[in-house]
Formats: structure tokens, sequence, C-alpha cells
């Protein structure tokens, strides 16, 4: 049977086709409790993880490393195992909407820095998973964020 390639790449894509980014999970252990680092968006201020578009060169975890540098100023270790993703509607600055799904890498932070990027644009927070999954507005990153367990990584 001859099944015919795909191109990785189609060079008709459209504003409606699904774009990828990279997420950080940012993750502490705090008195045996995991607490989950949020951070607001630039635009209205709602309840995210840092996360962001391919960078060439880069794996998608160290991407999800730089994005989490870059928007929280975090420092940490990143996991290469993919913990699930999350779509979502990205707004643009011309508010155009674009389709993304987000794949979510695990950072046990280390530490965390007062002067990074985009300091005076974004809050950040250390929550519960709980609390996290209830502040969050996308469904799968709740269930993401709700079900994170640092014990089972390798």
């Amino acid at each position: 049977m001859f099944i015919k390639q795909l191109p990785l790449r189609c060079e008709c894509s459209h504003k409606s086709d699904v774009r990828s980014q990279f997420a950080a999970l940012c993750y502490r252990i705090v008195k045996n409790r995991v607490e989950i680092l949020l951070i607001t968006t630039r635009r209205t201020g709602r309840w995210i993880i840092p996360k962001g578009w391919p960078i060439d060169g880069l794996t998608p975890a160290d991407c999800a490393a730089q994005e989490a540098w870059e928007e929280a100023g975090v420092r940490g270790q990143i996991h290469d195992h993919c913990l699930g993703l999350f779509s979502y509607n990205k707004m643009m600055d011309d508010d155009e909407v674009l389709p993304c799904v987000a794949m979510v890498y695990p950072l046990k932070v280390k530490y965390l820095v007062n002067d990074y990027p985009e300091v005076g644009e974004r809050r950040r927070k250390w929550v519960s998973r709980k609390k996290a999954a209830a502040m969050v507005m996308e469904p799968e990153l709740a269930r993401i964020l709700r079900d994170f367990d640092p014990r089972y990584l390798k």
C-alpha cells in the first residue's frame, strides 16, 4: 500500500489555522504542598501560566522556560515531559483572534527575580493547585493544574 507523505508545513496557511505555543507550569513545594505560579495577561489581566511561540534552536521545553523567564522572572529546572495541552483563543494587537494550542511543561522554580523583561506588564501570584485551577479560564488548563503532581515526574 502506498501512503502519500504530507508536507510538514503548508504554504497556504490561513489566519484561522491553529498555532502552537509552549507553556511553563511553574511550581514549588512549600511545607509538602505544591504551589503554582500564575501570571496575568498583559491585555485583560486574566490569570494564566507563562507561554509563548516556538523559538528557533530551542526545544519546546526550553521555549517554555524562556517564556517563564521573560513573563515571570522565573529561574529553575524545566522537565521535557509534556503534561498535556490546552486550547485557547489568543487576542493579537490588531484585535485579531488566533486559535492556539499550548503544550505544558513543568518547571521547578529555584528562584524568582524582581527585574525581568515583562516586570511592569504583569502580576504574579503563588497559589495552590486547586485555587490555580479555579483562577484560569481554560478548562483543559484547569484540569492540568488541578491534577499536577511533581512526584510523578521523571
